[in-house]
C-alpha cells in the first residue's frame, strides 16, 4: 500500500523532465565574464554618481551574457552585437510611447508580432527577436533616463562590454575559429569510430554528437566562406579537410554493423588528424592503419588515407576542392530568401500572431485594467511564450517556481544589504550565477536572472522589497496568460505536430534511399551528399523537437513518448542506407532496382500513413527478399520501422 501510496504521489514523468538539472559542465570562462560584465558598470555608476547609468549599463550586458553562447569567436560577434542592434531599437520605441495608454499597448503589440515573427529565422534572429520585444517591454514600462537615446546608448554598451570580454582571448587562440571546429569534427568522427561494432546506444549517442559538429563547422565555414568568395588559401584548405572526413563518417555505419570494434589504431588515427588540423601542420602522411580484408575494411581505410592525403596537403587547389554541398548564395540573396520565407510562412505568422495575442492582454491589463500592475507581466511573457526554446507549458512552470526561488534570493538581497557600494559584490556573485544556472535548466536559469533584474530595477525606481510580492504575483499573471491565450487557444499546442515532421523525415529517407543507388556521375553523388546533409539536419531537428515534445503534458508528452522509438528507427534507417551504399562502393554487389524501389516505396507509405493520422497504425509491410543483398540490413530496419508503427498503444 505504502508503495502504491508513492507511485500516485510522484510528480509527472514530464514535469520532472523540464525541472531536472541538466548534467552540463560549468563554463567558467563566462562565468567570470558574466561576473566582470554586469558589476563593473554599477562600480563606474556611483563612482560618477549616477548608479541610474550603471544599472542600465548591466542590463544590456545581462542581455549579452545571455547571448553569449557560441564556442567560435566570430559568432559570438553575430550572437552578441546583432541581438544589441535589434534590443537598442526595442528600447528606443518603448522609451517613446511610455504611458501612452491605447497607443502602447497597440505599439507592444506589433513588435511582438514582428519579434514572433523574425524569431523562425535562426538561432541569432531568435535572440534577436527576443531583445528586441524584451527591451521594447522595458522601455514602456519603467522610467529610464532621458532624452530617449540615452537608454539605448548605454543598453548598447552593456552588451559592447560582454562583447569585449568575451574577444580577449581571440589573439590566444590565434584568430582561427574555423580550424578548431574542424578538429572538434576530426575528434567526434574518431569517437564515433571507437564506438562502432560496440553497444548501440552510445554509437547512437556519438552520432548524433558528430552531426551537430558538422553542422556547426559547416555553418561556420560556409558563412566565412560567402563573405571571401572561396579565395581564402587557409578557408579553402579548411573546407577540403571538412569535405574529406564525410566520407569517413560515411563509413561508420557499415563499420558498426559487423558487430565487432574497429582496430584501436583507426580511431587514433583520426585523433592524429584533427591535431594536423588544430595545429595547421603539413608533410607527408603516415596513418598507420592495419591492411584491410574486407568491403568494410576497405571502406574505412580507403575514406581515412584520402582524409589524411587533404589534412596533409599544403595548398589545395581553390578550383578542384570537393564541392559536392554546393556553396552558398550571396548575401543579398539569402536576405531576399529570408524575408520571403517569413513573410509567407504559415508557422512564421502563427507564432508571430500567438505572441502578439498574448503581448497585447498582458500590456493592456498593465496600460488599462489594473494600473498598479507592472511591466513584468509582459516581460514574463516575453520568456514564457518562445516555443524555440522548449515547451511552453513546461516553460511557465518553470518560470514560476524559478521566480519564487529567485525572490526568496531577492528579498535577502533587498532587505539585509544597503543599497550602494556593497551593490557591486553582491552583483558580482549573483551575476556569476546566471551561466552556471543556465546550463542546468530554465527553472535555474529564472532563478539566478530573477534576483539580477530586481536589483538593477531597484536602482532606478527605489521601492526596495515593496517589488517583491508584486513581481511574483505579476509573474503569475503572465504564466497564466502564456498558458491560456499562448498555448489552451491553439490546438498545434496541445494535437502534437511531430508526425508531420517525422513524416516529413520518413519521406527524406526514401529520396536518399534512391538516390544511394543510382547510378551516375559527378551530378549524382553531389546530389546524394546534399541529400544526406539535410537527412541527417532534419533527423537533428526532429529529435530535438522530440525531447521539446516529451516535456508537454498529456496528451502530447505521451504521444510524442508513444512515437520516439519510430524516430530512432528512422534514423537508423539512415545509417543503414549509407552503409550498403560504402559496401557497394568498395566492392559488393549493388542491389537490384526492383529492390531499391521496393524500400522507397514502403518508405514513402510509411511517410503518407503518419501524415493521416496522429495514431500509429497498423501496416501490412512484405520485405522479404535475398539475405545476401547489400540492402538485407536496410530490409530489416525498415520492417522494424513499419512494426514500431503498428504495435499497439
Amino acid at each position: 500500500m505504502v508503495d502504491r501510496d508513492r507511485v500516485r504521489l510522484a510528480p509527472p514523468a514530464w514535469l520532472v523532465t523540464g525541472l531536472r538539472p541538466q548534467p552540463a559542465p560549468i563554463p567558467w570562462a563566462a562565468v567570470a565574464r558574466a561576473s566582470v560584465a554586469l558589476a563593473a558598470p554599477l562600480a563606474v555608476g556611483f563612482a560618477a554618481g549616477r548608479p541610474e547609468y550603471g544599472a542600465l549599463v548591466s542590463m544590456g550586458a545581462l542581455s549579452g551574457v545571455i547571448g553569449d553562447t557560441a564556442d567560435a569567436y566570430r559568432m559570438r560577434i553575430f550572437n552578441i552585437a546583432v541581438p544589441q542592434l535589434f534590443g537598442a531599437v526595442g528600447v528606443t520605441v518603448g522609451t517613446l510611447v511610455y504611458g501612452g495608454g491605447w497607443t502602447t499597448v497597440a505599439v507592444l503589440t506589433l513588435v511582438a508580432l514582428v519579434s514572433g515573427m523574425i524569431s523562425s529565422i535562426g538561432a541569432v534572429a531568435s535572440v534577436s527577436g527576443l531583445l528586441l520585444l524584451l527591451n521594447a517591454v522595458i522601455g514602456a514600462g519603467l522610467p529610464l533616463p532621458q532624452p530617449w537615446w540615452t537608454a539605448p546608448l548605454l543598453l548598447s554598451l552593456g552588451g559592447l562590454v560582454v562583447l569585449a570580454l568575451a574577444l580577449l582571448g581571440w589573439p590566444l587562440r590565434g584568430g582561427v575559429p574555423e580550424r578548431s571546429a574542424v578538429a572538434g569534427t576530426y575528434r567526434a568522427v574518431a569517437d564515433l569510430l571507437a564506438a562502432a561494432g560496440s553497444d548501440t546506444a552510445t554509437y547512437d549517442e556519438r552520432r548524433q554528437a558528430v552531426t551537430q559538429s558538422l553542422n556547426t563547422s559547416y555553418d561556420l565555414v560556409l558563412a566565412r566562406r560567402t563573405r571571401d568568395h572561396g579565395r581564402n588559401p587557409a578557408l579553402v584548405r579548411l573546407l577540403a579537410q571538412l569535405n574529406a572526413v564525410i566520407p569517413v563518417v560515411e563509413a561508420a555505419p557499415a563499420a558498426h554493423q559487423r558487430g565487432r570494434p574497429l582496430p584501436e589504431a583507426i580511431p587514433a588515427a583520426v585523433r592524429a588528424l584533427a591535431d594536423a588540423v588544430e595545429q595547421g601542420r603539413t608533410g607527408p602522411p603516415a596513418p598507420g592503419l592495419p591492411p584491410p580484408r574486407t568491403p568494410t575494411e576497405r571502406a574505412v581505410d580507403h575514406a581515412l588515407r584520402h582524409a589524411a592525403t587533404v589534412v596533409h596537403e599544403a595548398d589545395p587547389d581553390p578550383d578542384n576542392v570537393d564541392d559536392r554541398l554546393g556553396r552558398p548564395a550571396a548575401l543579398r540573396i539569402r536576405a531576399r530568401r529570408t524575408a520571403r520565407n517569413v513573410l509567407l510562412s504559415e508557422a512564421s505568422w502563427r507564432y508571430g500572431l500567438r505572441l502578439a495575442l498574448c503581448i497585447g492582454l498582458a500590456q493592456a491589463l498593465v496600460s488599462l485594467v489594473v494600473l498598479d500592475r507592472s511591466y513584468w507581466v509582459a516581460l514574463t511573457v516575453t520568456f514564457v511564450l518562445k516555443p524555440d526554446f522548449g515547451s511552453v507549458f513546461s516553460r511557465a512552470v518553470a518560470r514560476g517556481l524559478g521566480t519564487a526561488a529567485g525572490l526568496v534570493v531577492a528579498a535577502a538581497v533587498l532587505a539585509e544589504v544597503q543599497r550602494g557600494w556593497w551593490d557591486v559584490p553582491v552583483m558580482m556573485v549573483l551575476a556569476a550565477l546566471i551561466p552556471a544556472f543556465s546550463a542546468k535548466g530554465y527553472a535555474f536559469q529564472t532563478a539566478a536572472i530573477t534576483p539580477v533584474i530586481l536589483l538593477l530595477s531597484d536602482l532606478l525606481n527605489r521601492q526596495g522589497t515593496a517589488l517583491l510580492r508584486p513581481r511574483l504575483v505579476d509573474s503569475l499573471i503572465g504564466c497564466a496568460i502564456a498558458l491560456i491565450a499562448g498555448y489552451l487557444l491553439w490546438p498545434e499546442s496541445w494535437h502534437t505536430r511531430i508526425g508531420d515532421r517525422l513524416a516529413d523525415s520518413v519521406g527524406a529517407a526514401a529520396r536518399y534511399v534512391e538516390l544511394s543507388f543510382t547510378a551516375g556521375g559527378d551530378v549524382e553523388r553531389g546530389e546524394r551528399a546534399r541529400a544526406r546533409r539535410r537527412l541527417y539536419r532534419d533527423l537533428s531537428a526532429v529529435r530535438s523537437e522530440f525531447q521539446r515534445a516529451l516535456t508537454e503534458p498529456p496528451p502530447t508528452g505521451t504521444r510524442a513518448a508513444a512515437w520516439w522509438p519510430l524516430a530512432v528507427a528512422v534514423e537508423r534507417i539512415a545509417d543503414a542506407t549509407t552503409a550498403a551504399r560504402v559496401r557497394v562502393t568498395h566492392g559488393a554487389e549493388p542491389p537490384e532496382p526492383d529492390e531499391v524501389a521496393s524500400i522507397a516505396r514502403e518508405l514513402r507509405e510509411l511517410a503518407d500513413g503518419l501524415r493521416s493520422s496522429e495514431e500509429l497504425y497498423t501496416v501490412q509491410a512484405d520485405l522479404s527478399g535475398d539475405e545476401r543483398s547489400v540492402l538485407a540490413p536496410l530490409r530489416h530496419e525498415v520492417a522494424a520501422a513499419r512494426a514500431i508503427a503498428s504495435a499497439p498503444r
